[in-house]
């Protein structure tokens, strides 16, 4: 023992004396100590107790019951040894009874035998004198198996007596009996129309009578397909019934009756071995069961497949895929029937083809649909041009057309998402081809789909296309809607339900791509519109010019009507562009002020990009300046290319200021191929400054339209023949009273 465990202080220890350990208590600690000490003592000694308690009590009941236990066994084995006394009495009684019924049959054993064995001959005999009749009439019942069976238990006598003629003539007729037999199995066998199970039944029975197992294996393989072909004419008759019905009838029949001549067929011709047949038979068996399985089971996935391409975007596509599940899970259980077979075709590829057609379908379904909403579309604003009190809100058009495109792609990928669900039998995506299908849903339909879109908005912007100018605007802004955001919000969506990797593939299209043509066809159909408004303009302009006599006009009182049609024009063209794209200024649209250098004067500034504006008031030149073509040259000189038909940015302003460049530039030209009288020329000095006083409220920058207002009255008065400007103080009087 420890010298800790002889310790006098450990209250653990035998050891231990209690005045030694209060005497240290009391010298080494403190009151509050002491106090302590006493308290956890109390706890401990108050702990032991309850477990000496529940210690006590648990012993006394497992005594207790150890008690009733030997009791009750003492009485038990009491009783069983009465039992056990009673049952050693019976036996010797039984065994006296028995010796004595040995010793009085002994005499008569022999006898019992021998009369045993006359019987049992009797009794064969009695069955040979009555088979040939009771074999008849067990043919004329058509129980066939039973007379097949009663016959060759006879074969076992015939073969011991024989020999004996009166057994021989039993033996013949029952031979030309059962030849007939045969004949008639012979001819069922070979008859049209008949099932699986009977050609099993009879197949069996000729087998039993000897028949050549060779002819009746290719025998049983051409009648079974006979009867498997009906099946089929019968199945293709079925167009009334819905796919799960029709698959249930082809499972229940076809199938079924398919699975019973393979398993029939293998048990009677290839897993039983033939001595009077070549070695290689059941290997040359096998192989002729297995081009039969494959033959058949190739023309009804065909038919199934038919079946499936009919109903392809008429039917309920749950239903067939439930059906065609179905179909997968049997033809599975096909493949584990018997050891050695392969089954080449399969579901999955049917399934696959089933997708890809789908795809084609809604892919047909979509493009329609596009094609109603652009004609919806369309059709709106041809109303609300007939019917301008009403007005019309492109904005409206565009975020229905934009939201009834977008949700139906989604609602179209989500149908197709049925055929990735888990809980059916095949996983298309563990195909090589069924992974490149998914790949298509996402390539073909959406993408191809993008595209199309693109093609066909694209198409409206075509010089020849005579599509109305708001139906331009309203397809550019729905491109430039996709390229913001809708091409990223559908292929991100068919990327995460359909588990694409479309980042790391290098055969996939990326997004970026897709949003670069929405872009590119948003800025070609941006740029139609601005060029057919300019026509509208610039129709109107040219007709004013071509259509007036210059050179006899009288002296300018008012603005021409033509030019307060353009200027009202340009305000209905803004009015509807800036519901669409961003604009400066106010809420209308217009600016409010106008620059430093647009103050209402009758002369127009030439300038560069990069220098001062240099003025140029025409008044101010003698008419044989004007006359020189010095003056205009030194503008051209000084300023910068204007280049009309550029590609328009999508904002208000450069889409206005696209349609008034056409405008001007058509005006400029027209007003080059005429003459004019002094009074001509001060109508166009009227005109122009007209219009600078009201174009430059739609353009941010009016130094262009300054410019070209400069070359239109440059020419003016190149091609006046008396070149004299009105005062410049008349000029802004007549201009503020049109």
């Amino acid at each position: 023992m420890s010298e800790s465990n002889a310790s006098p202080f450990d209250m653990d220890s035998s050891s231990f004396d209690g005045e030694k350990y209060l005497e240290r208590l009391l010298k080494d600690c403190s009151l509050r100590q002491i106090m302590d000490t006493e308290a956890a003592i109390v706890k401990d000694t108050q702990t032991l107790h309850s477990d000496m308690q529940t210690l006590v009590y648990e012993n006394y009941n497992k005594f207790i019951s150890a008690t009733d236990t030997i009791r009750k066994m003492k009485d038990d084995f009491k009783q069983m040894e009465s039992d056990v006394n009673l049952l050693m009495t019976k036996m010797q009684s039984i065994t006296t009874f028995s010796e004595q019924i040995t010793g009085t049959l002994q005499g008569t054993r022999s006898q019992l035998c021998r009369l045993s064995e006359k019987h049992s001959l009797l009794k064969r005999l009695q069955f040979l004198s009555t088979l040939p009749g009771k074999l008849k009439g067990l043919i004329e019942e058509q129980n066939y198996a039973q007379a097949v069976q009663d016959y060759l238990h006879a074969q076992k006598v015939f073969a011991q007596y024989g020999r004996q003629p009166s057994f021989d003539g039993i033996q013949k007729d029952c031979d030309a009996i059962m030849a007939d037999l045969k004949e008639t199995l012979r001819q069922d066998f070979q008859r049209a129309g008949n099932t699986a199970q009977s050609l099993t039944e009879i197949g069996e029975l000729l087998l039993q009578l000897d028949e050549k197992t060779s002819d009746l294996a290719s025998e049983m393989l051409t009648c079974a397909g006979k009867r498997l072909h009906e099946l089929i004419v019968m199945l293709q008759d079925q167009t009334e019934r819905d796919m799960l019905e029709f698959v249930d009838m082809g499972i229940d029949g076809f199938l079924n009756d398919l699975a019973l001549v393979v398993t029939s067929y293998f048990d009677m011709f290839v897993a039983k071995h033939y001595e009077q047949e070549r070695d290689d038979f059941q290997e040359y068996a096998l192989l002729e069961l297995n081009i039969f399985l494959n033959q058949n089971i190739d023309k009804y996935l065909t038919l199934v497949q038919d079946r499936v391409e009919s109903d392809i975007g008429y039917g309920d596509t749950q239903v067939m895929l439930r059906a065609l599940d179905r179909l997968h899970r049997r033809l599975q259980a096909m493949r584990n029937i018997c050891r050695g077979l392969k089954v080449q075709r399969n579901t999955v590829d049917i399934i696959i083809g089933a997708a890809h057609q789908l795809c084609d379908a809604h892919a047909k379904n979509l493009k329609d649909h596009f094609a109603d909403s652009l004609s919806a579309v369309r059709l709106s604003l041809v109303s609300a041009k007939s019917d301008a009190a009403t007005g019309l809100n492109l904005s409206d058009l565009i975020s229905n057309l934009y939201v009834a495109m977008v949700e139906k792609i989604k609602g179209v990928l989500q149908d197709l998402l049925i055929f990735l669900r888990t809980d059916w039998s095949f996983n298309i995506k563990a195909e090589h081809k069924g992974a490149l299908c998914v790949e298509g849903i996402r390539e073909n339909l959406l993408i191809g789909f993008l595209r199309h879109i693109s093609k066909v908005m694209c198409g409206f912007g075509d010089a020849s296309s005579s599509s109305p100018p708001n139906l331009l605007l309203v397809l550019s802004k729905t491109c430039l809607e996709l390229e913001l955001q809708g091409v990223h919000i559908l292929i991100s969506l068919v990327d995460d339900l359909y588990e694409i990797d479309s980042e790391n593939s290098a055969t996939l299209t990326h997004e970026t791509e897709i949003c670069a043509e929405m872009r590119e066809t948003a800025h070609a159909l941006l740029d139609a519109y601005v060029r057919l408004q300019g026509a509208n303009i610039s129709q109107m302009l040219r007709k004013s010019v071509e259509t007036r006599d210059w050179l006899n006009c009288l002296e300018p009182r008012s603005v021409r009507a033509v030019m307060k049609r353009v200027v009202e024009e340009l305000g209905s063209i803004e009015t509807v562009v800036a519901s669409l794209y961003e604009g400066t200024g106010n809420a209308t649209g217009f600016r409010t002020t106008a620059s430093s250098d647009s103050s209402r004067k009758t002369y127009f500034s030439n300038f560069t990009a990069s220098k001062p504006q240099y003025r140029s008031n025409w008044s101010n030149y003698t008419p044989s300046q004007l006359e020189s073509s010095y003056v205009s040259n030194i503008h051209r000189l000084f300023s910068e290319r204007v280049d009309i038909f550029t590609s328009v940015e999508f904002t208000k302003a450069s889409i206005v200021m696209g349609i008034i460049k056409i405008g001007l530039k058509t005006l400029l030209e027209c007003v080059r191929l005429r003459t004019f009288s002094k009074y001509g020329l001060q109508q166009i000095q009227v005109d122009a400054h007209y219009l600078q006083m009201n174009l430059w409220r739609f353009v941010s920058d009016e130094n262009l339209v300054n410019f070209l207002l400069d070359e239109l009255l440059g020419s003016a008065v190149q091609r006046c023949l008396e070149s004299v400007l009105m005062e410049p103080n008349a000029v802004e009087i007549i201009c503020e009273r049109g």
